[in-house]
Formats: C-alpha cells, structure tokens, sequence
C-alpha cells in the first residue's frame, strides 16, 4: 500500500517538472478531429480557463493557460475545436490581452488540457 502511495507521489512530481500539461494547441477545422472543445466567452467572469495567446513557443510553461497555437497537428499537445454554442463546450475561455491574467478559474476542468499525445 504504501509502495502503490509512494509511486503516485512520484509520478505526479515528476508529471509536474516535466510540464506533461497542454498548452500547446492546434486547433481543428472538425469537432471530431479534436480532444478538446471550447467556447469563448466575452466576460471574464464567466470562464474556466483565462488564456493568454503568446507569439512564442517558449513562453509555454505548465498548465497555465498560456497558450501557443501550432502551424501544425503534429506540434501539438491537444487539438481544440472553437464551438458557436456554450452549451456544447467542455471548456469556456477567456481571451485575455495580459498574460499576467492567465489561469484556471475553475480547478475542476484542469484536467481537460492534460498532454493527449
């Protein structure tokens, strides 16, 4: 039992220092060509996630909601699909224009932009 806690324990550490975490997101012109669906509201208050769109590939650290946006499928962590509806979202986001704004409002979600490749 305490063998099974231990490899947990380090597991998740070193999930955590490896950033195993998507933030970097391709996103889909077909729903069912994504792990993700999202919604993009225009209120802050309304979100689950608050993300900052960075310009660089480097600036992705964790499961922070900054996010890059990948040329290509292949390049990234999870692929996404914008929809028109709040209703069919797993996810609702915020863009925000301050990377500083960045974050998971609503813990319970963060599971959703774990690594999927």
């Amino acid at each position: 039992m305490k063998k099974g806690i231990a490899f947990i324990i380090l597991f998740l550490a070193s999930a955590l220092s490896t950033g195993v975490f998507a933030q970097k997101v391709y996103s889909c012109q077909y729903r069912s060509d994504a792990d993700v669906k999202v919604f993009v509201t225009e209120y802050k208050s309304d979100a689950d996630l608050v993300v900052y769109e960075t310009k660089y590939r480097s600036d992705v650290n964790g499961n922070t909601g900054v996010w890059y946006f990948c040329e290509y499928k292949s390049d990234a962590d999870t692929k996404i699909f914008f929809c028109d509806y709040k209703s069919d979202a797993d996810i609702v986001i915020y863009f925000s224009k301050y990377k500083s704004d960045a974050g998971w409002v609503k813990n319970e979600k963060k599971h959703l932009m774990y690594k999927k490749n």
